[in-house]
């Protein structure tokens, strides 16, 4: 999924075409997807006015094989139109943000797995911050023990998803588990990784370039 506008950001480039080291954010997704699931359909959906841009960013590095899907007006839209670009044989979908480039091979791999036994498998974190919730004026604290911070990639029966996004689109879906929800199915939780960031803002790219440099000088070690 790659329709974000790149407000946040503050840039006149779309936040997934922006540079992270020698390759597009976008770029280095996919790629991830493909080191981990060489055989795996990809496809990337782009709001309309963003697919010239991208297949002309795209031809100047070295990206796996891919295919683009149209968005729509909401995100239940795109994911939608997104599942109908792959193949009727395809039995496990996974959903994962465009700008979330550091997801590690082994994760995806374990939520592919899970997803062997589970209609609907995610990743999440528990969050290290204290929240509070706020009631009128004031506030309260809630036990952060009870929470989690859910992220991508989000992986599925083909089968139960496709039918999940026959449903009516609802303002209530914030992501693809919650889509999987309403259609009645329970929701699997495995842990996730603190280094799998959303770049979404310019401290994002700041924190993604120092995991990077992090992890090849732990790989040269």
């Amino acid at each position: 999924m790659a329709g974000g506008s790149g407000r946040r950001m503050g840039a006149a480039l779309p936040k997934q075409f922006m540079m992270l080291g020698n390759m597009p954010i976008l770029g280095r997704t996919i790629n991830r997807m493909r080191e981990a699931l060489p055989a795996a359909e990809i496809v990337v959906v782009l709001p309309a006015e963003h697919i010239e841009l991208w297949r002309n960013i795209a031809a100047r590095f070295d990206i796996a094989q891919h295919k683009i899907a149209t968005g729509g007006a909401e995100r239940f839209h795109s994911v939608k139109n997104g599942i109908e670009a792959l193949g009727a044989d395809v039995e496990t979908i996974a959903i994962h943000d465009g700008v979330r480039p550091l997801v590690s091979k082994k994760l995806i791999i374990k939520l592919v797995l899970e997803g062997e036994n589970h209609n609907a498998v995610i990743p999440a974190v528990a969050p290290a911050d204290s929240y509070r919730i706020i009631e009128g004026e004031g506030s309260r604290i809630i036990d952060r023990s009870l929470l989690r911070m859910i992220q991508t990639p989000q992986c599925f029966s083909a089968e139960a998803l496709r039918q999940a996004y026959e449903q009516p689109f609802s303002a209530s879906f914030t992501d693809d588990a919650s889509v999987m929800e309403a259609a009645g199915h329970t929701i699997t939780l495995i842990e996730g990784e603190r280094e799998n960031i959303k770049i979404t803002t310019p401290s994002d790219i700041t924190i993604a370039e120092a995991i990077i440099a992090a992890q090849e000088n732990d790989t040269q070690f």
